[in-house]
């Protein structure tokens, strides 16, 4: 049997890695910039986190969602304390994708409508709902298009409230830093005034934060920069540090039902301690804090250099916009610098997502790479 092609790979086979340090199969090592899509929040086989992992699998891996697992109730509270969302629940399952499924789900069964507003070049996942609410009609089959989902532009007032306004929608979906997207924002008037009229017109405000959540931003969410509190908050990439798991953390004036949602993995043992020793490390290293301050070092180099026409994004969820694609740049990052960065949909954009312990010598070591290779 073979592998089923739809992953264009670059030649490079990883085997180990420490921080962000990476080394392949012929030694060579690279440094990532990527973090796996952001994933990787607290660095490549943390200490805390393998040993976290190793005593719960000693223990034991997995239980389905029929017994008591007292982790989840243990990490639900380190969230809640950690992130200030004490009066959310926590639902756990297995990616980014199914997490916003089940927020959209969770917002039609709140309303009971089903029409969703979502924004131009936003990414929310490939599942059913969350792909027909990604701008991306490439990765939509035809069985994704009956889902009825309106595409605007951020910060558009005017066409934002004609159409929340127009009846039956049941969720607006946003991104407070567009991913796969390439990394524009809302304007905190414009956050708020989306939260405001999600109120006014009983739709529900879903907040994901698969990419920017957990710090990257430095804060805890990204929609904490602009003071608005959403009903459902999606989450997943670096909660489990490369250990797959997601979640939804859904405000109390929802109300669950034995049934209303499900999965198998979701919330396990082993997700719950990779989960719990990524907010360990985070708030024991203090890596909210370093985000922020290593995003400002970062801002401050990338402006020292003359071909950068623009830099996106807060804390360590950044991108680099130029006037040329930035294909061939990222294939000389990887084979002459031994560096991992990031593409966008928009294909002038290099992005870059470490992990959130990054230092400024490994900054300092980008931009010499990066430099270089502009030359």
């Amino acid at each position: 049997m073979k592998l089923f092609d739809v992953y264009p790979l670059y030649d490079v086979t990883p085997v180990s890695a420490k921080g962000i340090e990476v080394w392949d199969d012929k030694g060579q090592k690279f440094l990532d910039f990527y973090g796996g899509h952001a994933v990787i929040s607290i660095g490549h086989s943390h200490p805390h986190y393998v040993k976290r992992i190793k005593n719960q699998l000693d223990k034991m891996g997995f239980y389905s969602n029929s017994i008591q697992n007292p982790l989840q109730q243990k990490l639900a509270e380190k969230l809640g304390q950690m992130s200030g969302c004490g009066d959310y629940a926590l639902f756990m399952c297995n990616s980014g994708a199914e997490a916003n499924e089940n927020a959209l789900k969770m917002a039609s069964f709140h309303t009971g409508t089903s029409k969703v507003i979502a924004f131009n070049n936003s990414f929310h996942g490939r599942t059913s709902a969350a792909v027909a609410a990604t701008d991306n009609p490439s990765i939509q089959a035809h069985i994704n298009k009956q889902q009825k989902v309106t595409f605007l532009s951020l910060n558009d007032f005017e066409t934002f409230e004609k159409t929340i306004t127009s009846g039956g929608y049941c969720a607006v979906i946003i991104e407070a830093i567009q991913g796969v997207g390439g990394l524009d924002e809302p304007t905190t008037e414009f956050y708020q005034f989306i939260a405001k009229k999600c109120k006014e017109n009983n739709v529900v405000l879903i907040a994901d934060e698969v990419q920017s959540g957990y710090g990257r931003t430095g804060k805890f969410f990204a929609f904490q920069h602009h003071g608005v509190q959403p009903d459902i908050i999606s989450i997943a990439k670096g909660m489990g540090n490369g250990f797959p798991v997601g979640g939804i953390l859904i405000h109390e004036s929802f109300k669950p039902s034995y049934g209303l949602l499900g999965t198998t993995f979701g919330g396990n043992h082993l997700a719950c301690a990779a989960s719990l020793a990524v907010l360990e490390v985070l708030e024991n290293e203090g890596l909210l804090e370093n985000a922020a301050k290593m995003g400002d070092y970062f801002k401050q180099k990338a402006a020292k250099i003359p071909k950068i026409r623009k830099i996106k994004g807060k804390g360590l969820m950044l991108g680099i916009e130029y006037d040329f694609e930035v294909a061939e740049l990222r294939k000389q990052m990887i084979y002459n610098h031994h560096m991992f960065t990031g593409s966008a949909k928009n294909k002038k954009l290099l992005r870059f997502l470490p992990a959130l312990n990054i230092t400024k010598e490994q900054i300092d070591e980008f931009f010499e790479a990066l430099q270089k290779a502009l030359q």
